[in-house]
């Protein structure tokens, strides 16, 4: 194998085929990537068994081939190499080597055979559709810091892609949840996804196919079976296999009857959670919102390290209400607002809280209070 390559390209290609290789694996081929040159392209693949990701690059083909390198190694070779360079690439089989030449520099880097590289199993996808990346970075964005992290309960490490049914009709829906806050957020239906079978799209496979997801106007093609999913531009083929698990019912802690309303503005709300929590404890995190008629103050008294308030000017009036949150919780939920004001709705101190943006319910977020 032969062929030239520019050295943006490449970096492009490389960037998130080394992304998806696992740093600590007991298989050496695992740590490698693919390189697949024919036609007038070449193609990078990765893998870690649970993820695959192929990346197509064009190039000058002078003799077609294939290889496997270490991903990181290359990738850091050519992070390195100087803006607008023309790479070669060359394999020589017999010695196990791939040449790396970039103007006075070159390399020589220690290949694995490529019938040893783990190849994804193809898969029937039941559902085919496309979808603007836009829509799905929207969808994945702002469920993703929902996503839990303990590992015992493995069917809340990912995003729950499905079909539901929103308030004006059948949506795509994604949701995420740790048991402590939960995201909801709903786009409308796209062709051909009325079938999909529900998946748990791991969090590895949200943090990669964010990189897909650039140019808002791009078309996704995206097809789902009970057991992967993948994701599509004419570039980069990202194909994942699923949590094997069942999604627990979220609608029922999605809390329909709470009435006292708070509208803030979301980005000063923030801040002044953000300031007070300056002197919370590390352990708790705790913040009590004290609300009354257009007023709420925000308080933190950690008895080790002091004490804080601040009052910010609100829409609210209904009876007063003392209540306690996490303030990371607060300040994640309170940045996934793209609008200007988040609207809370409170029942009791005790009760779970909704937050939405606006009069705006395709994006509804469920945070628990703590006693303080």
């Amino acid at each position: 194998m032969k062929i030239s390559i520019e050295r943006a390209a490449l970096l492009k290609a490389v960037a998130q085929a080394q992304s998806v290789v696992e740093r600590r694996n007991t298989i050496p081929i695992l740590a490698n990537v693919l390189v697949e040159a024919e036609g007038d392209s070449v193609s990078f693949r990765a893998t870690d068994l649970d993820i695959e990701v192929v990346n197509k690059a064009p190039a000058q083909v002078e003799r077609a081939g294939a290889t496997t390198v270490s991903a990181v190694m290359l990738h850091e070779i050519v992070r390195k190499l100087p803006d607008g360079a023309l790479v070669v690439l060359a394999d020589d089989p017999a010695a196990g080597r791939l040449t790396i030449q970039a103007g006075r520099s070159s390399f020589n880097l220690a290949t694995l055979p490529r019938e040893d590289f783990p190849v994804m199993a193809s898969s029937e996808y039941t559902a085919n559709f496309t979808a603007k990346a836009g829509t799905l970075k929207r969808l994945f964005d702002k469920s993703k810091f929902a996503i839990s992290t303990e590992e015992t309960r493995y069917y809340l490490n990912g995003v729950y892609m499905h079909v539901a049914t929103g308030e004006s009709g059948p949506v795509l829906r994604c949701v995420a949840t740790d048991g402590h806050r939960l995201a909801r957020i709903d786009a409308p239906l796209p062709a051909g996804a009325e079938g999909m079978p529900g998946v748990i799209v791991p969090r590895k496979t949200v943090n990669e196919l964010r990189k897909l997801l650039d140019d808002d106007e791009a078309d996704i093609a995206v097809s789902v079976s009970e057991t992967k999913v993948r994701f599509a531009t004419p570039e980069i083929t990202l194909t994942s296999k699923v949590i094997d698990g069942t999604f627990p019912d979220y609608s029922r802690v999605i809390p329909m009857g709470n009435a006292r309303r708070l509208e803030v503005d979301a980005a000063e709300f923030a801040k002044a959670v953000d300031r007070v929590a300056t002197v919370s404890s590390e352990r708790s995190r705790a913040v009590k919102l004290s609300l009354e008629e257009d007023r709420l103050v925000l308080s933190v008294n950690a008895p080790d390290s002091g004490a804080a308030e601040e009052e910010l000017a609100v829409a609210y009036d209904d009876e007063r209400l003392e209540i306690g949150f996490n303030a990371k919780y607060l300040l994640e939920i309170a940045s996934q607002v793209d609008r200007e004001n988040a609207v809370f709705l409170f029942n009791s101190s005790g009760d779970p809280t909704l937050m939405r943006e606006g009069n705006d319910t395709s994006a509804v977020y469920v945070v628990m209070p703590m006693r303080v």
